[in-house]
């Protein structure tokens, strides 16, 4: 019986790491910015994100936004039609 060679299951790819482990950096070093307002980034996980947002451009192994991001957007939005529906009536 021949052995088969386990399929790697890791959900990051070596981009992904890479510009992580920079945006990281940058922002320990107090370069990294905001992309929209240019403000100074002091979060970790903002830090993360933008690393992550970046190897996704990029075209690298990067799995997609969480759906329950999307899922509160939904909402907060029939929620804001729903109000304007009541103030025209």
């Amino acid at each position: 019986m021949a052995t088969r060679k386990k399929k790697s299951s890791r959900r990051y790819g070596k981009k992904a790491g890479k510009k992580v482990q920079r945006s990281m950096e940058e922002m320990k070093s107090g370069k990294l910015r905001s992309g929209r307002s240019g403000k100074k980034v002091t979060s970790r996980k903002q830090a993360i994100a933008i690393g992550l947002s970046e190897a996704r451009r990029e075209g690298g192994k990067v799995p997609g936004r969480k759906k329950a991001a999307k899922k509160g957007a939904k909402k907060a939005s029939k929620k804001r039609t729903a109000k304007r529906s009541r103030a025209s009536r």
